[in-house]
């Protein structure tokens, strides 16, 4: 049973009016386009974590110490400096894809990207496939 100690936890605001929230309007509108295609890829709704992150779906993880957690398979966040986009780095090997994805940076468990006109939407979609098969094998 997953413990309930975290601070970023799924909450009752939309996604809709997390991003109608969002000030800058080409960040805003490269969020709607990925939670659309992330809609499409795990058929699922979004849900809003903490203040700022949607996530689709539930992946059970369990940490060091033992303890059992949940977080979400795939998600992004419209930052002000990038979107970011999570789970995507998480599961298998997926520097084949990261290669070509375009202009992007990576973090700890996560892909930042300025613009999505950066990167080709083809190959963001194969991760988003291959991060929702892989983290269902888990």
């Amino acid at each position: 049973m997953p413990t309930d100690d975290r601070k970023t936890r799924p909450t009752d605001t939309s996604a809709v009016a997390l991003l109608d929230a969002v000030t800058d309007e080409r960040r805003r509108a490269d969020a709607e386009t990925v939670l659309a295609l992330m809609r499409r890829v795990t058929g699922v709704e979004p849900v809003v974590w903490g203040p700022s992150m949607i996530g689709f779906g539930i992946q059970p993880y369990t940490t060091a110490d033992g303890k059992a957690h949940e977080w979400f398979r795939v998600g992004l966040a419209p930052r002000k400096a990038a979107l970011t986009l999570y789970g995507l780095t998480f599961y298998g090997s997926n520097a084949d894809l990261l290669e070509r994805l375009g202009k992007h940076t990576i973090g700890k468990g996560c892909v930042y990207v300025k613009r999505l006109s950066d990167v080709d939407e083809g190959v963001l979609t194969e991760l988003i496939e291959r991060a929702w098969a892989e983290g269902a094998d888990v």
